[in-house]
């Protein structure tokens, strides 16, 4: 009997509804049948990988000094850890409120995590993804701070009430042993003392708690007598409490910008007290208050003066001053400033004993949007080089793209020219972070990320193995002179800020050619080189490119010009060519309208260009009677043809960047041929659209409803494309801007009523249905859903390609989708992905024999299409659907509907597991995949709901399985698409834990030892166990179980003291349990014992009877 297979079953019907209106014509052969799929559903899961860059909004820090770990918490409850170069790890908790404090379990693979929302989080750090055992919801009273001595299992945490609550870490569970808040201060203060700002226990007695009230109230509590010994009062504020590592001394920092200083014994008044910026009057009066100092840490050395190091502190007339960090050492204070507010910082210690000398040897300060590491043991205190990507939101990201599977000589290439721009004056220590183990990765292919930014640089990034590090870093700004003069200043009208952004970029890995495009309307072209240059004058092109709707009322040409290169001179032509040798003069006059002016001036002083990127070609989109350039909304280059093509929502244009002109200017309506179904006339207005869903409305829906009501002749006049909302002062209004050219902004968020040209892919197919060999060309998706083609006719190489015309042609609409053209793609027979061709890299200033040995070729031309017979398949996807067309025959094949209430922000073409499929990222959150030709669905997660316009414009797809996306303004958040990636996500995962001894702990000595001058040590089992104090109230906090397993934390062997505090613990239970066993033996014997004495009894006393006596 034949088995039933319902997955066939399935994937029948899913291809059948798929292509349900895609028969193909008749008498035409379906040959996409012999087109063997390999993709499948089980080769596809989504999961997140790793995430890079620094944590955003961050709020509190912890370090192991053992482990050599960090962990920083943020505003919405997001945990990054890093170790060495490298090891990096990111998880969430599920409240998603502001972390507040960290508390590592040194040396032992666990961290403590206390939340805004008076939760607190037990996280095992021993497994590669970390995962929370326990927690604790307090509901009665709010967490202030916490505390947890060094090799201790009790924690200490304060309340807003002034109360101490502790926690046993292991289990979880609330002693019944609490310090309140009346109890530590009594009669000192008539007044509530406010809240807990500090608890820390005595470096030399365990016994002796020291806690903090805001008030300026501090307390020594004894934790066996239950009472305070001594109580220190201030007039000012507490922010922060440090103790000298002997426990004779604390410091106290204050509100008023002062440090007093204590001797535990004289509570009566401060030893010292201090105000490190203060200006000192001369008459001896106080000094004048300063800002609150927000933090002290006072750490001690064998061999010199303490370090005594403060954030905040400083005077109040030092208005604008940028925040600072103090070190005091000795007799000397060094100021050091940094770049953002301080957040926290840490002094790191060579020792984890409070009761040492603690010798430290860096601060880690956490800034807003920074981490720095400071040297303290080199002379002027230099930074150490950060090995971490933290530097990807240096400049907000305005796009980004994804390579994996690049060539393997790109990394290398960039690495070398990018080496050459590192800054200099580092420490020239290790970085002291070096914690953790990298990941085992199979995956061993080159990945590389390109980052575009506002101020108008661009980055790559190496990001192979799950890892990232910035390789080289463009300034594309040097292009153009930064002063403006007065009579520029109106060209602001384009962007209100940051003229150099980054707008859409083209890459070609294999020939290094790169061509940006900036909200300035401008594209800069590049080729990439290893040695410097000096270039004269940087060669430019002006492009004047008009509104297909015409003022003049000249004779509707209804199509019948042909679409070739309109003359200058030509007034019915809507577009207009400047040549590239006349100097643009123009009507600038101050009562005159701005006309064939660029938006920015180019660079006239020579410029000298170091190895790497360097400028080929400028072109420049110039003003037309007083209107400013359409934004370019798509952009695409090609190293074998030399041609370099753009479009707005004006038409398109293309550049022959290596005779530099301008081959082709016009506009959209041009492009559609006489007898074009599609064709939309130039002077008939677009009916007006209703938007459809809450982005359309959101986006400067008043300026849209207004042009909709405009004539054709006022239609001109509507030209921000995307610039309504996207440059603004204020960066998170930058980066919830909406500006992806190669994505949806201009049709299903803005809605313009104008035709804007989507698309571009350069390739080598079948211009016309009657042709019968490939050639080279171009194909142009626009935002109303057409998909024209443009033949191409390049001359020979060599010289004659320099010196004779490229021939271009328009051949009309090719097919028309629902919704704008996001991607094109060309497929040979076989269903094999066709890539455009390219010339392979050469040195553009190595000498001529250089050149000569690394010729330009194509690859191999798929063969000539038989007469009757199609040979390559168009793959064409819209923000609504994807279509399957036949070549040379333009005969649909298949057809999928993506989506019907939603659109599509990103759809790309991608290679996976040896074979072809479309990716698509849905505004409605979804992630799907599509099989090619025969675009089954195989993939379909509802992963991600567009929740700001920068997930929007930074989503992209690349090869074998991987994708990205920023998902703050900085970080990016990988993921994957692969289930073989998702199988060996563990294995490339890097490890957080490694097994470390922990440090001897300090020798006592003998007087210590024999006066009793060392380290007291306390048994707080005795103290806050379930025997001693009692159980805690049931209603003052919550236990949650953790959905991490116990098996991790008794996984893998940690130092001496994690293993005897284990072997003790299991001693403990089993000693109870064996203890339990001999009570319930004893207690039966007693029984038994008692049974045997009443039956002797009963048996004495009826022996001598009768029955009848009884």
């Amino acid at each position: 009997m034949k088995k039933f297979n319902i997955r066939k079953v399935l994937d029948g019907l899913t291809a059948a509804s798929s292509s349900s209106s895609a028969a193909a014509q008749p008498g035409t052969p379906r040959e996409n049948d012999a087109v063997q799929e390999t993709l499948q559903s089980e080769h596809f899961q989504l999961c997140k990988t790793v995430r890079h860059g620094f944590p955003n909004l961050p709020s509190s820090m912890a370090f192991d000094p053992v482990q050599k770990i960090l962990a920083v918490g943020t505003q919405s409850g997001a945990l990054r850890l890093f170790g060495r170069a490298g090891v990096e790890c990111y998880c969430q908790h599920e409240s998603d409120a502001a972390v507040i404090q960290l508390q590592f379990l040194i040396n032992e693979g666990a961290l403590v995590s206390a939340l805004a929302d008076d939760s607190i989080h037990l996280w095992n750090l021993r497994q590669k993804i970390p995962a929370i055992l326990h927690s604790l919801k307090f509901n009665r009273e709010r967490i202030t701070y916490c505390h947890l001595p060094f090799q201790s299992k009790w924690l200490y945490i304060g309340t807003e009430r002034g109360n101490i609550h502790i926690v046993n870490v292991e289990s979880f569970t609330l002693s019944g042993y609490v310090i309140m808040w009346n109890k530590a201060i009594e009669l000192s203060t008539k007044t509530h003392p406010g809240p807990v700002v500090h608890i820390s226990d005595n470096p030399m007695d365990e016994g002796k708690l020291l806690i903090g009230f805001e008030c300026g109230v501090v307390v020594l509590w004894d934790l066996k007598s239950k009472k305070a010994d001594y109580r220190y009062n201030y007039d000012e504020a507490i922010h922060s409490v440090a103790w000298h590592h002997e426990g004779k001394q604390f410091v106290c920092s204050h509100s008023d910008g002062t440090l007093t200083t204590w001797n535990v014994r004289a509570p009566a008044k401060p030893a010292q007290i201090i105000t490190p910026h203060g200006k000192q009057p001369k008459d001896g009066k106080k000094p004048e208050p300063c800002k609150p100092i927000l933090k002290v840490e006072y750490k001690t050395t064998r061999a010199g003066d303490p370090f005594m190091v403060l954030s905040g502190g400083l005077s109040y007339d030092t208005v604008g001053r940028r925040a600072c960090l103090t070190v005091m050492h000795g007799k000397s204070t060094a100021v050091l400033e940094m770049d953002f507010p301080i957040v926290d910082f840490l002094t790191l210690c060579e020792t984890p004993y409070p009761n040492d000398f603690q010798e430290p040897y860096a601060v880690v300060v956490l800034l807003e949007k920074d981490l720095v590491v400071i040297d303290l043991g080199q002379i002027g205190y230099p930074i150490f080089e950060n090995p971490y990507p933290l530097t990807i939101h240096e400049s907000p990201v305005t796009c980004c793209e994804y390579f994996a599977d690049c060539p393997a000589e790109l990394i290398p290439a960039l690495y070398s020219v990018g080496s050459r721009q590192k800054r200099q004056g580092y420490s020239k220590k290790e970085w002291p972070i070096s914690g953790g183990n990298w990941g085992q990765g199979t995956q061993s292919y080159p990945e590389i990320i390109i980052t575009g930014h506002a101020d108008g640089s661009i980055k790559f990034w190496d990001a192979s193995a799950l890892m990232l590090q910035v390789l080289y870093k463009l300034k594309t700004a040097k292009v153009f002179e930064r002063a403006r003069g007065k009579e520029e200043k109106p060209s602001t009208d384009i962007v209100d800020e940051d003229p150099f952004a980054i707008q859409t970029l083209s890459w070609c890995p294999e020939s290094r050619m790169l061509c940006v495009a900036g909200v300035s309307a401008h594209v800069i072209v590049y080729r990439f080189s290893k040695q410097e240059i000096t270039t004269e004058e940087v060669q430019l092109l002006e492009v004047r490119m008009q509104c297909e709707f015409s003022d003049v009322d000249s004779p509707d040409p209804g199509g019948d010009q042909t679409p070739t290169l309109p003359t200058s001179g030509a007034s019915s032509s809507p577009q207009e060519t400047e040549p590239p040798t006349q100097p643009s003069t123009s009507s600038n006059t101050s009562d005159g309208p701005r006309d064939n002016i660029p938006c920015l001036q180019v660079r006239s002083s020579p410029l000298k260009q170091s190895p790497g990127y360097q400028v080929e070609l400028v072109i420049q989109l110039v003003w037309v009677s007083g209107e400013p350039p359409q934004q370019i909304t798509s952009l695409a280059i090609n190293s074998s043809y030399g041609l370099v093509v753009f479009g707005n929502s004006n038409g398109l244009a293309v550049v022959d960047y290596l005779q530099k002109t301008v081959l082709l200017n016009m506009g959209t309506s041009e492009l559609y041929s006489p007898s074009d179904p599609y064709q939309r006339q130039p002077r008939s207005p677009r009916k007006a659209r209703q938007p459809s869903g809450a982005l359309c409305d959101s986006n400067d829906g008043s300026n849209t409803s207004e042009d909709r009501c405009k004539s054709p002749t006022s239609a001109r006049m509507s030209r921000k494309i995307s610039s309504s909302s996207e440059q603004k002062p204020d960066q998170d209004a930058k980066d919830n801007s909406f500006t992806r050219s190669r994505s949806s902004s201009v049709t299903s968020i803005e809605r313009e009523s104008r035709e804007a040209i989507s698309s571009f892919h350069f390739c080598e197919s079948f211009p016309r249905k009657t042709d019968s060999l490939v050639s080279p060309c171009l194909l142009v998706g626009t935002t109303q859903g057409s998909v024209m083609m443009v033949a191409l006719s390049l001359p020979p190489g060599g010289d004659q390609r320099l010196q004779q015309p490229v021939g271009i042609s328009s051949c009309g609409t090719l097919v028309r989708l629902k919704g704008g053209i996001l991607t094109m793609a060309l497929l040979d027979s076989t269903g094999t992905l066709l890539p455009p061709s390219y010339e392979p890299w050469y040195d553009p200033n190595a000498s001529d024999e250089e050149k000569e040995k690394s010729r330009r070729r194509r690859p191999a031309s798929p063969p000539s299409s038989q007469e009757g017979q199609d040979s390559q398949f168009a793959v064409l996807c819209s923000e609504k659907q994807a279509k399957v067309v036949a070549m040379p025959s333009q005969t649909r094949i298949y057809k999928h509907n993506i989506t019907e209430t939603s659109f599509v922000l990103r759809a790309d073409v991608v290679q996976m597991a040896g074979a072809n499929c479309i990716t698509i990222f849905c505004a409605n959150g979804h992630i799907m995949t599509l099989s090619l030709p025969s675009l089954r669905p195989l993939l379909d997660v509802n992963y991600l709901p567009l929740t700001d316009m920068r997930i929007a414009r930074t989503f992209c797809f690349s090869n074998l399985g991987q994708a990205l996306y920023l998902t703050s303004p900085t970080e990016i958040q990988r993921i994957t698409y692969s289930q073989e990636t998702c199988d060996n996500l563990q294995e490339m995962l890097s490890e957080l834990f490694t097994p470390v001894e922990t440090p001897e702990a300090p020798n006592r000595g003998f007087f210590k030892g024999l006066f009793g001058g060392g380290a007291q040590s306390l048994d707080r089992e005795d103290l806050f166990g379930e025997t001693a104090a009692g159980k805690a109230s049931r209603s003052l906090a919550q236990h949650i179980p953790g959905p991490g397993s116990m098996e991790g934390m008794k996984g893998a062997a940690s130092g001496v003291v994690g293993d005897l505090a284990r072997a003790r613990i299991a001693l403990d239970e089993r000693g109870q349990k064996l203890g339990e066993l001999e009570e319930r033996t004893a207690a039966m014997m007693a029984s038994a014992e008692s049974f045997s004495k009443h039956a002797h009894d009963m048996m004495l006393k009826y022996k001598d009877k009768k029955w009848y006596q009884l």
